[in-house]
């Protein structure tokens, strides 16, 4: 059709129209609000948030000013290298290279079959809608994106960005395509090629935010465009060093970020909690399409944040104190928990590294710069701020007495005789003799242990059952770490639900 109205699109609004009639002059003013939900997912292959902000990029700028802006951390070695095939397949997938198994550019023992890409759900979902993917890194529509995607396209190399862009806005102009993942190249290349300090990579950075002004442009000149409700998100694999390149355990590798505007959130946010797996959630929450938890996805909605007692400590979060190789810019911890909770250190030694004597709360960036390279940078499934027991670090001044602090929880409602669940996640790294309790108690009552790590635990979260004894209104859990100069233990988002 010339309009560029489909027919499927024309037959869903004569449906619509039909129903509202037929359920009175209300029905309609509801039904002439509602717009079709569609996805348009960017990826901007090494792009640094950081640095977009420093590059002329208005056409990001606006997106950035239009929704949320949340910049965010990943793993390194020995879960993954920071590199294009775990990261992409991380975003597209959203599960943690754990889970998807890709651990290089190579794909070599791989679980994308288990765990695949967020095109192939909808397709398993709503087969009626379009989904279309297009590449200038290969590998993404060949692997990463399965066959059952309506429609792949991997650019020739000889067309590059420039073809991947030209592609992706024919596609957005000329059919109807519900969702859209564009991969684009060209600012990898020039942090491999001159690093991310240069006038070349922001340069880049510059000419991929023309192509991303193109894109979104396409979308808005659609014929549909005002009865559409698109969420368009950017995003990125990976980070790059000031001097080029990546697949190390830096800060600077370890970046990336998503920018989502459009799809009811709130302009000009920025947001700590969203990770890299939530990109995939997202999408699928945007069309409609309910995320089962035997999927296993370890993102959530970026639409659906959840609140978390810890992450309300952000802004009370200090500067280092004996720490000397996070740098005096970098914000933060804080031995003061959120309201309702408690820290109990009678029974802790003295001494040691102030930032980290007895449970603190602190950020990624905080404590893996404390010291890089002993997988603190593993702790993937926290977010935001969170709690922290680590008995290394804390030893690396002089101490009396051993490493003994319990964090109490506030006490949450449950139902008398019925059944309970405690979830949190956590990640511990063990090296006797420390150890980690988790004991519950009812209505102030003795706290009993319902789980004890005495090995290591990688990052996960622990979902135990309680049975709430007769007669009791609350719950209330702690978390007691026990140790010298040994390893850590992290704990984020605790509850106790009922039922």
């Amino acid at each position: 059709m010339s309009s560029g109205i489909s027919r499927r699109a024309l037959l869903m609004g004569a449906a619509a129209t039909a129903v509202a009639a037929a359920a009175g002059p209300l029905a309609t003013v509801s039904q002439a609000a509602a717009r079709t939900p569609k996805v348009l997912v960017i990826g901007l292959d090494g792009a640094m948030i950081n640095r977009i902000k420093d590059a002329d990029a208005p056409h990001l700028d606006a997106l950035m000013a239009s929704g949320v802006t949340a910049p965010s951390s990943i793993y390194t070695n020995p879960m993954a290298p920071t590199s294009s095939g775990p990261g992409w397949s991380t975003l597209i997938t959203g599960v943690w290279p754990d889970k998807h198994k890709v651990v290089n550019n190579e794909f070599t023992g791989h679980n994308l079959a288990q765990y695949p890409d967020f095109m192939t759900r909808i397709e398993a979902a709503k087969p009626a809608l379009s989904t279309y993917a297009v590449a200038s890194w290969n590998p993404v529509t060949d692997t990463i994106f399965s066959s059952k995607v309506d429609t792949r396209v991997s650019t020739p190399a000889a067309e590059y960005d420039a073809g991947t862009t030209s592609r992706a806005v024919a596609r957005l102009k000329t059919a109807d395509p519900d969702a859209v993942f564009v991969h684009l190249d060209n600012v990898d290349h020039a942090g491999h090629a001159s690093g991310a300090a240069s006038q070349a990579y922001l340069d880049a950075l510059h000419g991929v935010d023309t192509q991303v002004g193109a894109i979104v442009a396409a979308v808005k000149s659609r014929a549909t465009y005002a009865a559409e409700d698109w969420l368009v998100m950017i995003t990125a694999d990976h980070g790059h060093t000031d001097a080029g390149g990546h697949g190390g355990s830096s800060w600077s590798e370890r970046q990336t970020f998503l920018i989502a505007s459009g799809g009811g959130l709130t302009a000009g946010t920025t947001r700590h909690d969203v990770k890299m797996p939530d990109v995939a959630a997202s999408a699928l929450a945007h069309l409609g399409i309910a995320i089962s938890p035997a999927w296993g996805l370890d993102g959530r909605p970026v639409q659906q944040p959840t609140t978390d007692a810890f992450d309300a400590l952000r802004a009370k979060l200090g500067k280092a104190v004996d720490e000397t190789g996070i740098g005096s810019d970098v914000i933060g911890f804080t031995h003061t928990p959120p309201p309702g909770w408690s820290v109990d250190n009678t029974a802790m030694g003295t001494g040691g590294v102030t930032e980290w004597r007895g449970w603190s709360f602190t950020t990624d960036e905080f404590w893996t710069k404390a010291q890089r390279d002993q997988q603190r940078e593993l702790n993937i499934r926290a977010r935001g701020v969170f709690a922290v027991a680590d008995g290394d670090e804390w030893t690396d001044k002089a101490v009396t007495g051993s490493f003994d602090s319990t964090l109490v929880s506030p006490a949450f409602p449950v139902t008398a005789g019925g059944a309970a669940t405690l979830t949190y996640t956590t990640y511990y790294r063990h090296e006797s003799p420390q150890k980690g309790e988790v004991l519950v108690s009812y209505d102030a009552g003795t706290p009993a242990p319902v789980k004890t790590y005495t090995a290591d635990a990688p990052s996960r979260t622990e979902t135990i059952a309680l049975r709430v004894p007769a007669g009791a209104s609350t719950a209330q859990v702690r978390f007691r770490y026990t140790g010298g100069n040994n390893w850590y233990w992290t704990v984020d988002g605790v509850k106790i639900t009922s039922g």
